[in-house]
């Protein structure tokens, strides 16, 4: 029986380089020529030390841009350049239509199972956690976001939850916390910053925020996601830069060098201080694009595309600065510290 049957990628191995060779690199490349002005992979720090890290399968934690893309530009950059095609992790959220699923799980892409009860969230946990550790010990790359959706303000932060769900079979074992950080290497976490200069669903995410504020107990539509989706596609975006960063192995190794009285702290706190690791790496990857004389305008621009019957353009157009600030001050931030 195969536990794995209703979350895993497709075995269509036979078929990949008609689907990445004529279906999905000839489209990727399409849409980057007609809403980019060019993407790049670039890295943070020694190029040879990122490449050897990746060279036997790494897994790819991101931040988060856009629904579709984040995922596959990565692929298409890694596919081209080193020959990896990682899994992808996607939320059955977005599967507003059976074929859709269907359509990214024959193209390398897994299933990140969202809502449900209690229960049933942590049934699933193990059973993605279970599935990523099969990949990895077969020595597959994988990409998955650093949190469940979108920070909304650029603020972008690692959530613990993703942590645990890595490790939850570890927590259920009731192995020793020494061991902890040892079993988090074993994933060989490479985190990527991903960098648009204009972020096409800026205002739809405005928009969200003051629903959100006006009323908690708002909730996404399924069209919402929809829309998002087609957006993210379509919108133009700038100039795109997609950053490796090294393993936060060595990180780990160096922190474990300098307080190794970290290894007995409760697994909460070990997590705490990887989101920190994972953050940073993320952070001064960043590409800091330098904003000219017509942001304001350009700012005025989505501002005008956002509809609401009362429509707060004062929080609004404050909502839309700040998400464009969050990566400039995140970045400062983040070559003050050394681990």
């Amino acid at each position: 029986m195969d536990q794995f049957k209703d979350i895993r990628a497709y075995r269509v191995g036979w078929l990949l380089p008609f689907t990445d060779f004529l279906l999905a690199f000839p489209l990727l490349g399409i849409w980057a020529w007609r809403t980019t002005k060019g993407i790049r992979l670039d890295y943070l720090g020694d190029r040879k030390q990122i490449e050897r890290d990746i060279k036997h399968g790494a897994f790819f934690l991101t931040n988060h841009r856009d629904i579709i893309l984040d995922a596959s530009w990565l692929s298409l950059l890694l596919r081209c350049r080193y020959f990896i095609r990682p899994y992808m992790g996607i939320g059955n959220n977005l599967f507003a239509k059976k074929w859709i699923e269907h359509l990214v799980r024959y193209n390398r892409c897994f299933v990140v199972k969202r809502g449900a009860g209690i229960h049933a969230q942590l049934e699933n946990a193990i059973q993605l956690s279970a599935y990523i550790r099969h990949l990895r010990g077969r020595h597959k790359s994988i990409w998955l976001a650093q949190r469940e959706g979108r920070a909304k303000d650029g603020n972008d932060r690692t959530q613990a939850a993703v942590l645990h769900m890595l490790t939850i079979d570890f927590e259920q074992q009731n192995r020793p916390v020494e061991e902890f950080f040892d079993y988090v290497k074993e994933l060989n976490i490479c985190p990527v910053s991903i960098n648009y200069e204009f972020d096409p669903c800026d205002y739809l995410k405005a928009r969200e925020m003051q629903l959100k504020r006006d009323n908690p107990n708002w909730k996404k539509r399924a069209k919402d996601d929809v829309e998002s989706m087609v957006t993210g596609i379509r919108g133009e975006k700038g100039r795109v830069v997609y950053r490796l960063t090294p393993s936060i192995n060595h990180d780990i190794d160096r922190m474990l060098e300098k307080f190794p009285y970290y290894r007995g702290l409760p697994i909460k706190d070990q997590i705490e201080h990887l989101c920190f690791i994972i953050d940073r790496h993320i952070h001064q990857g960043y590409e800091i694009y330098e904003r000219g004389t017509d942001f304001d305008a350009y700012i005025e621009s989505r501002l005008a595309k956002i509809e609401l019957p009362n429509k707060d353009e004062a929080f609004l157009r404050e909502k839309l600065v700040e998400m464009y600030n969050f990566p400039v001050i995140n970045h400062r931030k983040s070559l003050e510290f050394k681990v």
